[in-house]
């Protein structure tokens, strides 16, 4: 009985990790395929200094 007490705290903790720490990992990725994609359009001259810095700050801000 003490034994599935603790399996089942522990599967209720794994899965508690996963959303927590599985959405952060969601997050560092779209955060820098956004910073990616913002340095390619800047290097290809798409956008101007004062457009990139407002954006990459945004970008820095939402995520």
């Amino acid at each position: 009985m003490f034994m599935m007490i603790i399996f089942l705290i522990l599967i209720v903790m794994g899965i508690l990790w996963f959303f927590r720490f599985g959405e952060i990992a969601i997050r560092k990725t779209t955060k820098s395929k956004a910073l990616e994609t913002l340095a390619e359009r800047y290097a290809k001259g798409e956008i101007d200094d004062e457009e990139y810095e407002r954006r990459k700050k945004k970008i820095l801000e939402d995520i």
